[in-house]
Parts: structure tokens; C-alpha cells; sequence
């Protein structure tokens, strides 16, 4: 019966989110979809306290053309996913950003830290492998680079900080993400 859940709820977005971005008047209010197969949320609600962190002291949203804080969840029956992705600039150093959330972050448990040329790039979600019922634990994909990413989790319910030198060289720019997804098991 729910086989073909997901392309419905799929395409029940596409019909529908360009009718919301049209609007002028909604631009910033959520986007909601409650029914007896799925709940989906849209926003631009997206904040560190949603996600569980501390919003670094004196940080301010990061605002840019087409870099809005995404506050994005999807539930079913069959399956699950919630992604809440907000960017901020600080006029602190990047390593005062990082020993702030390192400190935070150690509360859902060991923390990892990575190195890549841009960060957003290996923040990943899987579908339950059928072999396994535990997630697999997070790994740097790449360790070089001027983003130091601190990531804490599993690839199924994961927090990651991203790290940058600001623009000029001047302060530093973050961004908070936070992915957990599931099967058909689970609360989200």
C-alpha cells in the first residue's frame, strides 16, 4: 500500500513548493503538509537551538543571495529525514569557533575533526542496509583543506560544524547541520 509513498510525497513537493516560493507574503513563514501518509515541513526556521546546539555568543546569520537557513523534514510510515542547515559569521577567529563547539558537540558523543577545501560536501544519509541495523560511524572523506569540519554522530543522526576563515581573512563564517534519518524503525 505505501510502496510508492515516497514518489508520492516527491512529487506532492514539486506541485507544491513552487507555489509557495511564489507567494510573496509567505516568503519566510514554514511551509506545512499534514495527512494520514506523511508530515513534510519547509522553513527558513532553522537555528542552532533546533538542532540542539548554543548559538555561538555574538554570532550573527550569515545573509547572502540564496543562503537561507533550511529547516527541512519529511515523515512517513516507511521512512523518515529531517535537515536543519543555518550559516553564521563571527568577527572571532576560527579556532576560538571551533574550540566553542568542540566543547559543545561532546555531548552526543566523540567528536571528529576534518579538514576540507569548502565545506557541505560529505554530509550524507543512508537507507537502512537490510545486513545491518546499527549506522555506521562518521569518517573524514577528505583531510586537507582550510574548513575544519567537527562532526559527532552516526551517518544516520549526525551533527557537523563547519569551520572558515571569514571573507578577508577577517572573522569566520560556520554553519551548523544537523541530518537524522531512518527506516522504516524509529522516531525522528
Amino acid at each position: 500500500m505505501f510502496r510508492h509513498l515516497p514518489l508520492t510525497l516527491a512529487l506532492l513537493a514539486a506541485l507544491t513548493l513552487p507555489l509557495y516560493a511564489q507567494q510573496s507574503d509567505s516568503k519566510d513563514k514554514p511551509f506545512d503538509v499534514r495527512s494520514s501518509v506523511g508530515d513534510m515541513h519547509v522553513g527558513k526556521d532553522a537555528d542552532a537551538a533546533k538542532q540542539g546546539l548554543p548559538l555561538y555568543p555574538g554570532a550573527r546569520p550569515k545573509r547572502e543571495k540564496d543562503n537561507d537557513p533550511l529547516n527541512f523534514g519529511i515523515l512517513t510510515e516507511s521512512f523518515g529525514m529531517k535537515l536543519i542547515v543555518a550559516e553564521y559569521e563571527s568577527d572571532d577567529p576560527p579556532a576560538k569557533v571551533i574550540d566553542f563547539y568542540r566543547d559543545k558537540l561532546k555531548k552526543y558523543g566523540k567528536v571528529l575533526e576534518c579538514h576540507s577545501q569548502k565545506h557541505g560536501g560529505d554530509v550524507e544519509a543512508h537507507e537502512d542496509s537490510k545486513d545491518s541495523k546499527e549506522s555506521k560511524e562518521l569518517k573524514c572523506e577528505e583531510n586537507s583543506g582550510p574548513v575544519t569540519e567537527l562532526k559527532v554522530g552516526t551517518e544516520d543522526n549526525q551533527h557537523v560544524i563547519a569551520v572558515e576563515p571569514g571573507d578577508a581573512g577577517k572573522g569566520s563564517t560556520f554553519a551548523l547541520v544537523y541530518l537524522h534519518t531512518r527506516g522504516k524503525r524509529g522516531d525522528i
